[in-house]
């Protein structure tokens, strides 16, 4: 009972700290999307062959709500499979927000972006100029959904900003309690170990665990990485892979599920490929 209570209060003082962030940044992002998405929408439907570059970095945005609009975008024939790949591999949900709420580690979030953004734009014309008609069938443009339906009408910015706000602290709580107290039986060494430790196969099974259609992935997939259970070619790996709710809305809005598997196929090779590369490099 000691050991709960005790990693309980870590967890809770960890994630109580990272509450204005969370929350400012929040509110940001629901600024942008509120004021500025039709505005968005009509400068995907532009922007032609930068599609991959322009997805990147419309991807980095600190959530996963550009996904969701992507795969919109793509299931109504406006963006082509390489955009839509960017923006996935692009998209870090939670992580940056997470390693933002941590001030002595904030100078890793420029590092890692940079590491997705340049993956992104390869992988994104990489699936354009060779794999696009293995990938991608014919869509009539226009058959689209102007939001991802998890705002109520006239509801503003402060309330969906809070609602995701408290919903990832509960995130963080319960994960961060939970690696807490998985590092306090184990320690880092054995948690790394059970991992796979500095193998080359440690970012394979990161990109499965960002496969998982839930910010959950990017939560626990960055508070490895910063508790340094995982190294940064993994955590690459796995955010690479973490769209977010992007997959479950393709899988919703696009009706070829053969096309919609081959794209998670393609997203999970090129993320571990990512991850591999990174790994030797390093």
């Amino acid at each position: 009972m000691e050991l709960l209570f005790h990693t309980v209060e870590h967890a809770f003082i960890d994630c109580l700290r990272m509450l204005p962030f969370l929350f400012a940044a929040f509110l940001l992002i629901e600024a942008l999307e509120h004021y500025s998405g039709r505005l968005i929408t009509k400068v995907m439907q532009k922007i032609g062959r930068a599609g991959p570059i322009v997805g990147a970095a419309v991807g980095c945005v600190p959530q996963c709500g550009f996904s969701v609009m992507a795969a919109n975008l793509y299931a109504g024939g406006v963006i082509s499979v390489g955009t839509l790949l960017a923006v996935f591999l692009a998209t870090s949900d939670e992580a940056v927000l997470i390693i933002l709420g941590n001030p002595e580690r904030a100078g890793e979030v420029g590092m890692l972006l940079g590491a997705k953004v340049l993956i992104a734009v390869i992988g994104g014309y990489a699936a354009d100029l060779f794999l696009k008609e293995r990938l991608s069938s014919e869509k009539s443009c226009g058959n689209l959904c102007d939001h991802c339906g998890c705002h109520e009408a006239h509801a503003g910015i402060l309330m969906p900003a809070w609602r995701h706000t408290f919903r990832l602290f509960a995130y963080l709580f319960i994960f961060t309690w939970i690696l807490n107290l998985v590092i306090e039986v184990f320690g880092i060494e054995g948690l790394s170990r059970a991992l796979l430790g500095d193998s080359v196969f440690q970012p394979v099974i990161a990109a499965l665990i960002g496969l998982i259609p839930n910010c959950g992935a990017s939560v626990i997939l960055t508070q490895l990485y910063l508790s340094g259970a995982i190294s940064f070619a993994s955590v690459v790996a796995g955010l690479c892979t973490g769209a977010g709710a992007g997959l479950i809305v393709l899988f919703k809005v696009n009706r070829n599920r053969i096309e919609n598997i081959k794209i998670m196929i393609v997203l999970y090779f090129m993320a571990v490929v990512a991850g591999l590369l990174l790994q030797f490099v390093n």
